[in-house]
């Protein structure tokens, strides 16, 4: 598969900006993971004015409850789980910095308008995939709630993380143009509208 480029986390505004919906790019660097119930607390934590386990700005979070971690291994097999579950949370995570989320599925015309506003980025990860996937995790540390268990806040550190841009920062979807490409030409060749 080739890939557009490579980017490095923390994001800027400027990488952000150079990404475009259907890019394949690869990410090295630390991201975060959290699911439904690391987003409640979050968002709990805002809420009562107490501070974040990590500083959101710049950050990417992945959607993802890694599987336990076999011997020898940094970490069991970690696909990414379905985003829409976070959509109630997500504005309110954009406003603070978090310039990209990690996952699959589409995300709601709130979620799109508040990336656009902030300049972030929605980057999809091939579900599936995961025993390949956690090869590019190269360590991995909980950071906040291991009661939650694979649902805990864990840093990653992440060398060649491979995803497609699936929205970008301009609002450009790969879940509305992707279909229309393919309806013009199965084959993946530009067709006539």
């Amino acid at each position: 598969m080739k890939y557009a480029g490579r980017i490095v986390t923390p994001l800027t505004d400027k990488a952000v900006l150079s990404l475009r919906s259907g890019d394949k790019v690869l990410i090295s660097g630390i991201i975060f993971t959290g699911r439904d119930a690391a987003h409640r607390r979050i968002a709990d934590s805002i809420g009562g004015n107490r501070p974040l386990p990590f500083d959101l700005n710049g950050q990417v979070i992945y959607y993802v409850g890694p599987s336990p971690t076999p011997p020898g291994k940094t970490c069991g097999s970690a696909g990414p789980t379905t985003s829409g579950r976070m959509d109630p949370f997500t504005p309110l995570l954009l406003d603070l910095g978090l310039k990209g989320m990690i996952g699959k599925g589409t995300r709601s015309s709130e979620v799109i308008d508040s990336m656009v506003r902030n300049k972030a980025v929605y980057l999809g990860a091939v579900g599936g995939a995961a025993a390949l996937i956690s090869k590019s995790i190269t360590r991995m540390e909980t950071v906040a709630w291991p009661e939650l268990g694979p649902e805990a806040v864990f840093r990653m550190r992440v060398e060649d993380f491979p995803v497609v841009v699936l929205i970008d920062a301009y609002g450009k979807n790969l879940y509305e143009t992707g279909p229309r490409q393919y309806l013009r030409d199965p084959a993946g060749r530009p067709g006539e509208e």
